[in-house]
């Protein structure tokens, strides 16, 4: 029998001015919300690549410069359990489009002072833990 350990799941928040993209989720756990970019870490990659892997991968940015680390949080949720990672990404150019179309769309720019309330629950933590300027909150996200 496999042992079930958490995954690490890479948030980003890709910023442009005072903007961060946003797509909605169309499939799996927390469809029908609002998620920055982000996926799973695949073995060997640091945690940098996989953020711009997956942003590239969902909505097609690939100039892009990597800012930092913003967030790391156990998640609970969706009936999974993830180690979450937050990096904060500057948009440089190119228009967010939705790549894989069948898991995201409506990529858009939303100010970061006014996000909309229906936030996937990962992301949610990453975008609040950044606001705040605090890298980690053990509360849980809901």
């Amino acid at each position: 029998m496999e042992e079930i350990r958490p995954k690490v799941g890479i948030g980003v928040v890709v910023m442009k001015g005072d903007s961060v993209l946003l797509g909605e989720r169309l499939v799996s756990h927390g469809a029908g919300t609002w998620a920055i970019p982000g996926g799973h870490l695949e073995c060997g990659e640091t945690f940098e690549e996989t953020a711009l892997r997956e942003t590239e991968e969902e909505c097609g940015l690939t100039d892009l410069e990597v800012k930092g680390l913003i967030s790391i949080s156990n998640d609970c949720v969706y009936e999974k359990h993830f180690v979450s990672i937050g990096l904060l990404l500057e948009w440089k150019s190119g228009k967010p489009y939705p790549a894989e179309p069948e898991k995201s769309a409506n990529w858009t720019w939303f100010p970061k002072n006014e996000l909309p309330e229906n936030i996937f629950l990962p992301s949610k933590r990453v975008l609040e833990n950044w606001l705040a300027g605090s890298v980690y909150n053990p509360k849980p996200i809901s």
